[in-house]
């Protein structure tokens, strides 16, 4: 009875669905993206993904003894213990009893969140180490001690959950571990990934990267010549936007103009003011528009699409990706301006990062479905971001490479090359560039 009504309940669901998913133009997305999808996540979620047990005792051991060294230093900098996990009690310790200047306050109080510790770490030596403690307490507490509590007896792997309706752009998610998090901006979140490893000695970690791919899309939707141009030669991105907003040379491009091209790159897909990239840079606002200014003078293309974008938003209340994935965006006509500014921002990064998310699943459904056709042992493990993680038995490296970067890199006609990354090695860290015989 259980199964029949569960059978008749789905059916009637469908029935109720399908009129509208065709009414809105989403059966493409659905039949030629998500339903493929679910395929290839059903068999990685089924495959697993092996962990060296060993090394993450040790990394525990190493990580829990820098732990209690700066919670120490901590207690000595502020002359008595109290509960660092306490905001109130944290916060009348720097405040109060060592008067440091108050940044921000909310509604609890004095806020001693993040980016108030990132701001005082300058000049405040007791705001790094409690950036540190929180950082290898949440490494601890998330990821390093239960990370051994979730492997599956039977089959001696972790099976993370690969979630396809929670991220709003389309990207897939994962839960039980939450593998789209593992820190990687650190040595110590670094960690981390060395304790994924393969499931026999003779296999190795295959990890294949899409190269910048929504910058590549950005040039791609806006149709700007120059950044198309400089994707088509092969440029250094980073380096080649310096050199056309500062009118300079390839070869005259400095570190910090390439520092200053990158953080204005990566935060224009994200709808970036002059406030964040002032923030982010550590520069005056003025500067910060200035160069922002420099970029949209230089790559005016770039400029009309997002207007554009932010135009039909405001029109159609929703934003679409370029295969049909829709984003209501209800706060693009609000007139609150921060509520306004975010839709805006929200708008403009769907378009380019939900599309890399449906790239990225027709690329995963496209891979599957070569390994299986070719009846290699490879097995697809992981998915983060841009990146997917593999086991490839040493003997089908040479083999496999070639059909995976084929794969991955035809999977969608641009106007500017798709370019991947490949990497191998003995475990998801420890990795070095492939290179092909």
């Amino acid at each position: 009875d259980y199964a029949a009504a569960d059978a008749f309940y789905t059916w009637q669901l469908y029935q109720f669905f399908l009129p509208l998913i065709e009414d809105k133009k989403l059966m493409s997305l659905l039949v030629d993206i998500e339903l493929p999808t679910q395929l290839a996540l059903a068999d990685m979620e089924s495959t697993g993904v092996c962990l060296d047990q060993r090394y993450l005792v040790q990394l525990e051991s190493t990580l829990k003894a820098q732990h209690l060294s700066i919670t120490n230093q901590i207690y000595e900098l502020c002359a008595q213990p109290f509960n660092l996990s306490s905001p109130k009690q944290l916060a009348t310790i720097l405040y109060d009893e060592l008067k440091l200047p108050v940044l921000k306050k909310t509604k609890t109080g004095r806020s001693t969140d993040s980016s108030v510790l990132e701001k005082l770490a300058k000049d405040y030596p007791i705001a790094t180490l409690l950036l540190s403690h929180r950082r290898l307490e949440k490494l601890l507490t998330t990821y390093i001690s239960v990370l051994p509590q979730l492997i599956v007896p039977r089959t001696g792997r972790i099976h993370t959950q690969f979630n396809q309706t929670v991220a709003i752009t389309g990207r897939l998610s994962s839960s039980s571990p939450n593998l789209q998090n593992i820190p990687i901006r650190t040595e110590e979140g670094k960690q981390i990934r060395k304790a994924f490893i393969p499931s026999t000695g003779d296999h190795c970690i295959l990890a294949i990267d899409y190269s910048q791919i929504e910058l590549r899309l950005m040039a791609h939707l806006s149709a700007d010549p120059a950044m198309i141009n400089a994707f088509k030669r092969g440029d250094d991105i980073h380096q080649a936007t310096a050199a056309i907003i500062n009118d300079v040379p390839l070869e005259s491009v400095t570190k910090e103009m390439r520092y200053h091209a990158k953080a204005v790159n990566f935060g224009i897909i994200y709808g970036i003011s002059a406030f964040g990239l002032a923030e982010n840079l550590g520069i005056d606002r003025h500067d910060a528009q200035t160069i922002i200014d420099q970029y949209f003078d230089q790559f005016p293309c770039i400029k009309t699409f997002m207007e554009a974008t932010i135009a039909l938003a405001k029109e159609e209340g929703v934003v679409k990706t370029e295969y049909g994935r829709i984003r209501p965006v209800p706060g693009i006509n609000d007139r609150l301006f921060n509520r306004r500014s975010f839709a805006e921002r929200a708008a403009i990064n769907t378009r380019v990062q939900g599309t890399a998310a449906d790239i990225m699943k027709l690329a995963m459904v496209k891979v599957f479905q070569a390994l299986k056709t070719a009846g290699f042992m490879t097995q697809l493990l992981i998915q983060v971001h841009d990146e997917l993680v593999f086991d490839v038995p040493k003997s089908e490296l040479g083999r496999v490479v070639p059909v995976l970067k084929q794969a991955m890199t035809t999977v969608s006609e641009l106007t500017v090359p798709l370019e991947v990354d490949i990497e191998v090695g003995p475990n998801w860290l420890d990795l070095t560039p492939y290179q092909e015989c």
